[in-house]
């Protein structure tokens, strides 16, 4: 089996030397050497120029290097065959650390300090107990389920919404349209896990922030284009959120003077929650092209119609 790997942002050879420790026998073709197109079965890519996937006649299977695929299938050129997105634990437990981190510098009033280290001001309130601060986590699939069990055992009071319902121990859950008020309404810190899909394009709009109770912070770390970001400007400027974490922009890199980089209620981090570590993800990578050999069911297809 011939495998094409391409990636603009990652270590190629280091994702050779994974795969072929998994699978000695491997064909592990890295662009642009691709060889005979006609030989590739199966590609491994992230940000793939349009036109390259279409261009291998023979090809059977693509994996995405990423767990969003909205990218990929934003382009037109897509060919229509089995596509799978990267469930990696370095990936997951990354991004539940970085999670954390952001839910515990609100919890403990980090970004109240930093504002008063600005205005040379000395004051402080003694911080609330876990168990008093509802984080409602917007998206539970495999990354957003993770994160919420990471906070749930830390004491936080956790609350969950997603498309369908899910039942988690010890986490509060919402489902679909009708959850989604209650939902917001008792969250005091919002996460972002969501996939970029049509119906999560936007939706954290003037209408969702308004539904968070006054003071809330928000924490984005699923899509840019899932937040309007005038929107959040509003609420932030009219005080109704205190403080917004953004690892995650609808222009990346964030563009030279956009009001994000000034004001002074948002943090920016460069699209650096979470990645995945070739070590840890080839074995799943290459499980699925033995799947696709031996004819077995591939794990963590993409439903094209529900965009994840």
């Amino acid at each position: 089996m011939a495998l094409l790997f391409h990636s603009p942002d990652e270590d190629a050879q280091a994702w050779r030397r994974a795969l072929l420790r998994h699978a000695p026998g491997l064909d592990v073709r890295l662009w642009p050497e691709v060889g005979d197109p006609a030989q590739i079965d199966a590609a491994l890519v992230w940000r793939a120029p349009p036109g390259l996937l279409a261009s291998l006649p023979n090809l059977r299977l693509i994996l995405s290097l990423g767990a969003g695929v909205d990218a990929m299938l934003a382009d037109p050129t897509l060919p229509d065959l089995p596509l799978c997105r990267l469930v990696d634990p370095s990936l997951t437990r990354m991004m539940g650390e970085f999670v954390l981190a952001l839910v515990l510098k609100y919890h403990r009033q980090l970004d109240v300090f930093a504002r008063q280290q600005r205005e040379q001001r000395w004051a402080f309130t003694l911080p609330p107990q876990p168990g008093e601060t509802a984080v409602g986590i917007l998206g539970l699939g495999e990354l957003g389920s993770h994160a919420a069990g990471l906070l749930r055992g830390m004491g936080f009071a956790v609350r969950g919404w997603s498309r369908s319902p899910k039942a988690i121990e010890g986490i509060a859950t919402f489902a679909g349209p009708d959850g989604l008020a209650p939902f917001l309404a008792g969250t005091a810190i919002l996460v972002c896990l969501l996939p970029l899909t049509p119906e999560t394009r936007g939706i954290m709009d003037a209408h969702l922030l308004a539904g968070l109770p006054t003071g809330a912070r928000l924490i984005n770390v699923g899509r840019g284009a899932q937040l309007v970001e005038r929107d959040l400007i509003d609420a932030l400027d009219r005080g109704h959120l205190a403080h917004a974490s953004l690892d995650c922009v609808a222009e990346e890199p964030l563009p030279p003077g956009h009001p994000f980089w000034s004001h002074p209620r948002i943090d920016i981090t460069p699209h650096v929650a979470s990645f995945s570590l070739p070590d840890s993800a080839a074995e799943g990578v290459v499980d699925n092209l033995r799947r696709l050999e031996e004819g077995r069911p591939l794990r963590n297809l993409v439903d094209r119609a529900r965009g994840y």
